[in-house]
């Protein structure tokens, strides 16, 4: 599967190099372009096919805006409803942070794009367990190995990734 979502990914060119700046800040030589991948429905069908393998009937959560396709697409394929985290409340309408229903203490999956640092994922897990759902799992499309494995640890929450930085960008 990983080789199959490799190849998808690097077919609509959504690994590219040169200098590019990161969201938390950092500089990399490489950028992984989640809106290309997120927006070929080839991609979305090996993701979707590769994270319904592993959520089992969980609830599952998107981070908004990036993984908000990913999810809804496994909730197609699973028949496992989801739920939207938005970064902050807004500000208007209900004023909801969580988009969608869950029970209080019923277990949620967050599903993530990419990860670096996973300070969005750990937001996402912060907001869902303080709103009372369980979450101890955050899936993620690529891990960039920048730490944010460890940063989710100390969350009490164990990072899964469909593809690492190093498989991805292997033979390159």
């Amino acid at each position: 599967m990983s080789d199959d979502l490799t190849a998808a990914l690097r077919a609509v060119d959504a690994v590219q190099f040169g200098e590019f700046e990161l969201s938390h800040g950092g500089t990399s030589d490489y950028y992984v372009d989640k809106y290309l991948f997120e927006t070929d429905p080839r991609c979305l069908e090996h993701i979707a096919d590769a994270f319904a393998e592993r959520v089992g009937d969980t609830k599952l959560a998107g981070v908004a805006l990036g993984a908000v396709p990913l999810v809804a697409a496994t909730s197609v394929r699973t028949d496992n409803p989801y739920v939207i985290v938005r970064k902050q409340a807004k500000e208007y309408g209900t004023g909801n942070r969580i988009e969608g229903r869950f029970d209080a203490g019923e277990e949620v999956v967050v599903l993530e794009d990419i990860a670096t640092t996973g300070q969005s994922a750990v937001n996402a897990v912060e907001a869902l367990r303080e709103a009372g759902a369980v979450v101890d799992r955050v899936l993620v499309v690529v891990d960039r190995e920048e730490g944010a494995g460890e940063n989710l640890a100390e969350h009490d929450v164990e990072l899964e990734s469909l593809l690492t930085a190093s498989e991805l960008l292997a033979d390159r």
